[in-house]
Order: structure tokens, then sequence, then C-alpha cells
């Protein structure tokens, strides 16, 4: 193998190695953050609004109340599916974690 063939593997195999080391770091702190918009009061403020605005928007279409109500409820069991997903995701051997902030 000619030297400049084996410079440019030694080049090569140190991006991908510094582009793994990237990754490795920044998706978890992406999901971290997911997670938290999640379950933050803040969210779980939005996540009420959304549901009320939701069931809200479907009684002045005209759907019946007890379909408003039902509709509304799979609404609110499917953010918090999303929500139990994300809490439970596993990257290799790291589990996210949801922690509670705790306050100062």
């Amino acid at each position: 193998m000619s030297e400049e063939r084996s410079r440019k593997k030694t080049e090569d195999i140190e991006e991908v190695k510094a582009i793994l080391e990237t990754v490795s770091t920044q998706i978890p702190n992406l999901i971290r953050g997911i997670i938290d918009s999640f379950f933050s009061p803040e969210a779980g403020t939005r996540m009420g609004k959304a549901v009320a605005e939701f069931y809200k928007s479907l009684k002045e279409a005209g759907i019946p109340e007890q379909e408003a109500l039902a509709m509304a409820k799979d609404y609110l069991g499917t953010l918090t599916k999303w929500s139990d997903l994300l809490k439970n995701m596993r990257f290799g051997e790291k589990r996210t974690e949801v922690r509670e902030k705790k306050e100062e």
C-alpha cells in the first residue's frame, strides 16, 4: 500500500472517529432535551392546553360531547405514549433518564 493511500486511510479513520464521538455526545443531549420538553411543569401545562383546545375544536365542529371526550382522551393517550416511549429509550448500554429538577 502506498504511503499516500495509508495516510488517506488514517485521515478517514480519524474523521469517522470524530463524527462518532460527536454523535455519541450530541444525540443523548438532544434526547434529554426532548424528554425535558415532555416532563417539565411547562410541558404539562402545554399538554393540558393542547388537549383542551382539541376538545373545544371538536365540540365547535359539531362532534357530540361523548365522542369529543373520547377523542380528546385518545389524543392525551397518544401524547402520553410518546412521552413514555421517549422516557424509556435505550442507546447502547445507556438508558435515557428523566430527572426531576431540584429547586434551589
